[in-house]
């Protein structure tokens, strides 16, 4: 089980604010939540991507309130198409919420998306997005968020949604079998997950990303 360090955590912060994105520390869940009703003005159009993370820190719940326009893509009785429609609204929203796969230290986020929604609004679109990430996200680097992608994130995530995939199967990539493998090769599935790859460095718009860094194992 990985170790909150605090340095680490300190140090990512401050490469997150040099690369011009806003970013903070929260001790656990209930402090993250209150942090994102900080962010949120009444009656804001809101969204977010698909996320254990959010879920844990009670984000849902919250949104739900009445108290925002929610754009819920989870509600009862929602067809695929309100569902995809909802993906594109969500580039006109006021607020996005979502989590990473990993924050490197040296500041920059990864995320890897099957149907791409996710990574095209933290790209583009919504005026704030805000990640929340619990602090066993936080990786050394882009080859350690590869491998922690490939090892961890994929085969989790691919078992809770219930896909076919080989990671799902077998808890790591099947690109690992192959030692000449590159970053972002995979399985053929119909159902892989890992189809668009994004990282997310220097932010021409200040601020625009907040990232929240809690204490706290969150997600995959």
């Amino acid at each position: 089980m990985k170790e909150l360090d605090m340095t680490v955590i300190e140090k990512t912060i401050k490469a997150l604010k040099s690369n011009n994105m806003d970013a903070c520390f929260c001790t656990n869940a209930e402090e993250a939540l209150e942090r994102v009703k900080g962010l949120l003005s009444e009656g804001c159009s809101v969204t977010h991507g698909g996320s254990v993370s959010l879920s844990q820190c009670g984000i849902p719940e919250l949104l739900k309130s009445g108290a925002y326009n929610y754009l819920d893509r989870s509600r009862e009785g929602i067809t695929r198409d309100e569902v995809e429609e909802i993906y594109r609204k969500a580039f006109s929203c006021d607020v996005y919420l979502t989590s990473a796969n990993a924050v490197t230290e040296n500041g920059m986020l990864f995320n890897v998306d099957g149907n791409s929604n996710r990574v095209a609004a933290i790209a583009f679109g919504p005026k704030s997005v805000i990640v929340i990430a619990g602090f066993n996200k936080i990786v050394k680097d882009l080859d350690e968020a590869f491998d922690r992608l490939r090892n961890v994130a994929a085969p989790l995530n691919t078992k809770r949604l219930s896909c076919k995939t080989y990671c799902a199967g077998t808890g790591r990539c099947v690109s690992l079998n192959d030692p000449d493998s590159k970053p972002g090769d995979g399985c053929k599935s119909e159902q892989r997950i890992c189809c668009s790859y994004m990282v997310t460095s220097f932010q021409r718009k200040k601020d625009r990303i907040k990232v929240i860094l809690v204490g706290e194992e969150l997600g995959y």
